[in-house]
C-alpha cells in the first residue's frame, strides 16, 4: 500500500497540502468552520513530500498542482472546486456524517 493511501484511510477526512497554498487554506478552513477535524498533511513539510504528490498527481489524473486533495471516508473526493461544489450543492455535509466526521 503506497503512503498516501495508508494516510487517507487513517482518519475520516485528509487533506494533502502545501504551507502556501491559499486554496489548501480555503479547503481546510471550510472543514475546521464545519467542525471536521481534519488530518491536515503538508507536503512541503514531509519528508516523502514529493513522492506523495507524485501519486496524488497520478489519482487526480495528471492533475498538477495536486494539492488540495481531499479523502472523506478514505475515497478521494478531489481539489478545491470538487469541495466547493458538494458544499454548495448540500451534499458535503451528507459524506462528512456518513464517514464518521460529523455527529450532527
Amino acid at each position: 500500500m503506497n503512503r498516501v493511501t495508508k494516510l487517507a484511510s487513517e482518519r475520516a477526512v485528509v487533506v494533502f497540502t502545501t504551507s502556501n497554498c491559499s486554496m489548501c487554506h480555503s479547503v481546510t478552513s471550510l472543514f475546521s468552520n464545519l467542525g471536521v477535524n481534519a488530518a491536515v498533511h503538508e507536503l512541503d513539510r514531509e519528508p516523502r513530500g514529493r513522492e506523495m504528490e507524485r501519486e496524488l498527481a497520478r489519482m487526480l489524473g495528471g492533475r498538477v498542482p495536486a494539492v488540495p486533495a481531499v479523502f472523506i471516508g478514505g475515497d478521494l473526493v478531489g481539489g478545491t472546486n470538487r469541495v466547493m461544489a458538494l458544499h454548495l450543492a448540500g451534499e458535503l455535509v451528507p459524506m462528512l456524517k456518513k464517514a464518521g466526521a460529523l455527529w450532527l
